[in-house]
């Protein structure tokens, strides 16, 4: 059918969903078990979400649904493509994913801690940084006391690991 048969009420614009946290193209997504249990609840809660959709309106329902399917689409993509890294069997003595990373700035005493994590699982607030942020990039590999270059801007910044927990 042509679409100048088609009412304007009838043409449906598809939902626009927010991407999920960046995942740069052939990088692999790697997760804390942590992490993982967060995307599996993730999912749990949009499929509830899903199921208790009420409405009496077919439409609303239809673009409600629609939009859910989606979030949960991409969900489903991140959780099939993640592979779980245990912290715990990382290295002790050097930086890797899932490591709590404590640091100086410089000549500045005071320590500064962050966790790695997966980009799913970063929150900045709480301190949890994804790996492949530049300042994770720079301290993963380093060993206590060594020192990582930090680009920030035009300066260049030197951290010093104090201390590696996990």
């Amino acid at each position: 059918m042509s679409r100048g048969f088609v009412k304007e009420g009838d043409q449906e614009e598809a939902p626009i969903i927010p991407p999920r946290a960046a995942l740069p193209a052939g990088v692999i997504n790697y997760v804390t078990p942590h992490g993982m249990d967060m995307l599996l609840s993730e999912r749990e809660s949009l499929e509830k979400e899903r199921d208790a959709i009420d409405t009496d309106d077919e439409d609303e329902h239809r673009r409600e649904t629609a939009v859910v399917n989606e979030k949960l689409n991409l969900l489903q993509e991140r959780i099939n493509s993640a592979r779980v890294l245990d912290p715990s069997e990382q290295p002790e003595d050097e930086v890797r994913f899932g490591a709590e990373v404590s640091y100086q700035i410089g000549t500045d005493k005071k320590v500064h801690t962050i966790q790695i994590v997966g980009v799913d699982e970063a929150d900045v607030q709480a301190k949890k940084i994804a790996f492949v942020a530049p300042i994770s990039r720079a301290l993963t590999g380093k060993k206590i006391g060594e020192v990582a270059d930090f680009k920030l801007g035009n300066e260049i910044r030197k951290l010093k690991v104090v201390d590696i927990q996990y």
